[in-house]
């Protein structure tokens, strides 16, 4: 470890060790420059290839390589993003203007103008219109988080939120860590790598039809109603369709269906899990 530390430009800060039982604790400084990496003797571990992408992380495998420190003034990691609360509602610095990701929009217009509409509708809709507690809410997930402007407009009301960015949707995650929230990837035609019963409030926003044409919606309400603890919640917005169907499905999972808006183009529709169980089970079938 100390040789392998040493040939990756680690600097050892210090290491102690417990009188009690003998346990050492070392801490190490990554460096923030690139100069070590080009002075060392032996290119071991070696320097990641110029095409070798530094943000890939879902299905990837491990690469024995090291990746540059950014020092471009433009670059994400090239300096500390603002501080806390100030970095949840501004653009990072390296956003480039010239980008067009989520909607068609300039980048960094377009977080400001979703940051904008996510404080609009939880102000002036979800707090009051959906028949929910939200002083009795602790984990929350947003399913489709794209810039986290939903764990950002709710950031003063004690709650925990993880954002999650879909695999095949646009990579916002340097964002939502940029600012200062909590993220991870995730195929939603998959299971959620979760213990069940762990999450209050699930906030779906054109999550479904999203995911229709790639796997059954009543998987992924299934997966919905596992996470989700008895008395929680679930937000969705969507396609007036799929709003439909998401309401069929979570009465037949009998849910309590606390409000649902629709219109021709689209809805939303706020459900809550109870306490149920049936009151009659089928025997299991016994091999002799």
């Amino acid at each position: 470890m100390s040789a392998l530390t040493v040939a990756m430009c680690w600097k050892l800060v210090t290491i102690k060790k417990d009188k009690l039982n003998a346990i050492s604790v070392a801490i190490y400084h990554k460096p923030d420059s690139n100069e070590c990496y080009d002075i060392r003797k032996k290119q071991q571990p070696p320097m990641c290839e110029l095409n070798d992408d530094p943000d890939a992380a879902w299905h990837e495998s491990l690469h024995a390589c090291m990746h540059e420190v950014p020092m471009g003034e433009t670059y994400r990691g090239s300096h500390w993003p603002e501080e806390w609360p100030d970095r949840v509602q501004k653009p990072p610095y390296w956003l480039n203007e010239s980008q067009i990701v989520i909607s068609g929009k300039r980048t960094a217009n377009d977080f400001i103008a979703d940051y904008e509409h996510w404080k609009q509708v939880i102000s002036k809709s979800y707090m009051s219109k959906l028949g929910i507690n939200w002083s009795s809410l602790r984990n929350v997930m947003d399913m489709r988080a794209t810039y986290g402007g939903f764990a950002a407009a709710v950031k003063d009301l004690n709650l925990w939120v993880l954002n999650v960015v879909n695999i095949d949707s646009p990579d916002t995650l340097p964002l939502i860590f940029e600012r200062g929230l909590f993220g991870i990837y995730h195929d939603w035609c998959e299971s959620f790598s979760t213990y069940p019963r762990t999450y209050d409030l699930l906030h779906a926003d054109y999550l479904f039809s999203n995911l229709k044409n790639r796997c059954k919606i009543k998987s992924v309400m299934a997966e919905v109603d596992r996470i989700l603890r008895p008395g929680g919640n679930l937000i969705a917005r969507d396609e007036s369709s799929m709003i439909m169907e998401i309401e069929k499905l979570l009465k037949s999972l009998h849910w309590e269906v606390n409000s649902t808006f629709t219109n021709k183009q689209e809805g939303i529709i706020s459900g809550r899990k109870l306490i149920w169980r049936p009151s009659i089970y089928t025997a299991p079938f016994l091999f002799e």
